[in-house]
């Protein structure tokens, strides 16, 4: 587990948890900054918000909204603005694409570009935010959620692990449909199909995705040049590369390097 200066973060080591969820964390921090922007990361997302100032305000794709004590947010195209209050105190779980439809009941395509009360979907969750809220510490807050998560669950197919790996960039296969069509025995028809399930986006729209999060990464962990990231990704060029990244995120990969925080797909104004 790594805490550092108000995180705390988590990665799951043993099955059948680690098949479910990519990671814990938890933020309580009083705020040095007015403004978070948060790229689009590829991940979907249960937070819990047990802020003391109730109006947490955000921005995304041009709406205004307060975010809900507890929400889910599926993949997001555009980054999200957040204005944030004084202090925070902020616990969430990112769950593997292919284990969210059995947790949440609903296909994780379905949450693209939002952000949802997750009261609406699950009832139940209410009980689990105040048994969370009253929980000291942030390990005992990943023991009560990952017996909830593991209630949910019934076991995972060779494909869905492979679907995992996909989603996490942990596979060196090469990103086009042929090879992963290939790859998982699927048509591309079928593949389509199955990406719209899990993204809420075509076949050629999610691989164009993990190509930018594969280079989101390499910005972050790696002194590659952007050159050399448009090859590793596999971007025609440059003006591809550059065009692909803006389109996510308003900035060119450029601007992302200069303003990227310590945390990845975090900067603030």
């Amino acid at each position: 587990m790594n805490d550092i200066k108000g995180i705390c973060y988590y990665v799951p080591k043993k099955q059948p948890l680690r098949e479910c969820v990519q990671s814990f964390w938890q933020v309580s921090r009083h705020n040095q900054f007015g403004k978070e922007i948060i790229v689009p990361k590829g991940i979907v997302e249960i937070i819990f918000n047990f802020s003391t100032e109730t109006k947490f305000q955000a921005s995304l794709y041009d709406s205004e909204f307060i975010l809900p004590r507890c929400f889910v947010q599926g993949y997001h195209t555009g980054p999200i603005n957040l204005t944030l209050p004084e202090s925070q105190s902020l616990y969430g779980i990112v769950l593997h694409t292919a284990a969210a439809k059995q947790i949440l009941g609903v296909p994780p395509g379905e949450l693209l570009r939002q952000c949802i009360d997750l009261t609406l979907i699950d009832q139940s969750v209410d009980s689990l935010w105040h048994l969370l809220a009253e929980k000291k510490s942030f390990e005992e807050r990943n023991m009560l959620l990952s017996d909830w998560i593991l209630k949910r669950v019934t076991g995972f197919s060779g494909r869905d692990q492979y679907f995992n790996k996909l989603f996490t960039i942990s596979t060196s296969r090469k990103l086009s449909v042929p090879c992963i069509s290939d790859w998982l025995c699927y048509s591309p028809r079928h593949l389509s199909r199955k990406f719209y399930e899990l993204s809420g986006m075509n076949a050629e729209q999610t691989l164009l995705y993990l190509k930018y999060l594969k280079a989101k990464n390499l910005i972050h962990y790696s002194d590659l040049t952007l050159s050399q990231i448009t090859y590793a990704c596999e971007f025609s060029d440059q003006s591809h590369f550059i065009r692909a990244f803006k389109s996510f995120t308003n900035l060119s990969p450029k601007e992302y390097r200069t303003r990227k925080s310590k945390i990845p797909g975090h900067y603030f104004d």
